[in-house]
């Protein structure tokens, strides 16, 4: 059956296959011929036009899912400790609550203070590369995402944070177990492993929040812990701990998939390459097509938390909506040749941060580390080639890279 004449319901059962998760744009052009807004049943709204999304993002009156929204939907959700830590966060918090547990953490990733990382940053990706270029000395494939797209992110929110820097590894594989959960109820086996993973972490972040106490850093985790401290009304324990998980797993593996997908893309097109090797202003508008073209999160959730209206479509309270980012993103209506790769775009900004209230704070940070990262990769190793296929992770809410070996040319 062409993609195109698909009903809703055939494509988001396809999106749930392994074959739709590694390739699901075709699937998402399936779901844009039902319209911007298709109603996929009572009460399920999917969007994939851009204005549409835009729109949403910004509409105070649709919530991110809190825990009110999981127990509508989920009844069960509250013996998963990852989902708990989740709704404990900022980023499953509204209103109020959310521009709290936001002001507490904000300041550290103003665009002023994130320029201020960039030399911190510079370092960190050459002792990798210098990493990398031990390990393909004789000639071996050097998995990029593992040694360099997910390390360095890793480094940059655990020194922001404070976490020492030989749990990096243990960070990284806890951190992509958690962010399963980000998927929801549709993968159980991967939320019990997630919950298992979050119970690990809490463990450790009681550990070494107790640390901090005793011997406090000039650190965020420093600040957050003499907040808990002095004004536990202002953060709870399972604020504390719900929004250090955030800030490690969103910092972590959107960063790294942002930094994978950078790397695929230029050694599919060889001129891209030369010009991040060559051209030092060319990064930043590499970067944000790369956030467009290929963006690490595909998709977010909102529900109507009142009546509303998107572009004339009337969303009654209690409306859940699906928000495509990704095929927003390729909106033929606000894009032109949507499908190709065209770094210099310029208006309007791709979906792939968000936008309104909840617009991602680490924005400023993960764009500046693929703006350092992929310059320095291709500078060091100018004879770079792929040495296997790029592997996919098999998700689709968070989607990116798992493997990519490469061969150095060293």
């Amino acid at each position: 059956m062409a993609e195109a004449a698909l009903s809703l319901t055939e494509a988001f059962g396809a999106l749930g296959t392994a074959q739709g998760r590694q390739d699901p744009y075709p699937l998402y052009e399936a779901i844009r011929a039902h319209g911007d807004l298709a109603w996929r049943g009572p009460g399920r709204l999917v969007v994939t036009g851009y204005d549409a999304c835009a729109r949403a993002l910004r509409d105070t009156r649709l919530h991110v899912q809190d825990r009110t929204a999981f127990d509508a939907a989920h009844p069960a959700w509250r013996s998963h400790s990852s989902l708990r830590a989740f709704t404990s966060s900022m980023l499953y918090s509204n209103g109020s609550d959310h521009a709290r547990l936001r002001s507490l953490v904000g300041f550290a990733f103003t665009p002023p203070r994130v320029r201020e990382l960039a030399a911190v940053v510079e370092d960190m990706a050459d002792r990798l590369l210098d990493r990398m270029a031990v390990l393909g000395a004789d000639g071996d494939p050097v998995d990029v995402v593992a040694e360099f797209a997910s390390r360095l992110p890793v480094a940059v929110i655990g020194a922001l944070l404070g976490f020492p820097e030989e749990d990096q590894v243990w960070f990284r594989d806890i951190a992509s177990a958690i962010a399963v959960s980000t998927d929801g109820f549709s993968d159980p086996a991967g939320l019990h492993r997630a919950d298992a993973a979050m119970d690990a972490l809490a463990g450790y972040f009681a550990e070494l929040l107790e640390r901090r106490r005793r011997a406090p850093a000039e650190d965020l985790l420093t600040v957050l812990a003499s907040v808990h401290r002095d004004e536990p009304e202002r953060l709870s324990h399972e604020e504390l701990t719900g929004n250090l998980m955030v800030l490690l797993t969103a910092g972590f593996e959107t960063t790294s998939f942002l930094i994978g997908h950078g790397v695929m893309i230029a050694l599919d097109h060889a001129p891209y390459a030369r010009r991040l090797r060559e051209e030092a202003d060319f990064a930043d508008p590499y970067v944000e097509e790369i956030l467009r073209y290929e963006p690490p999160v595909h998709v977010t959730s909102r529900w109507a938390a009142h009546d509303t209206e998107l572009l004339g479509t009337a969303v009654p309270r209690g409306t859940r909506l699906t928000l495509v980012l990704a095929a927003a993103n390729r909106d033929p209506r606000r894009f032109t040749a949507p499908d190709r790769f065209t770094p210099g775009r310029g208006a309007p900004q791709p979906l792939s941060f968000g936008a309104g209230p909840h617009y991602c704070l680490g924005a400023p940070l993960a764009r500046l580390e693929a703006a350092v990262a992929l310059p320095r990769l291709l500078r060091r190793f100018p004879r770079l080639s792929a040495a296997e296929r790029p592997v996919y992770r098999d998700r689709w809410v968070v989607r990116g890279l798992d493997t990519y070996p490469l061969a150095l040319g060293v």
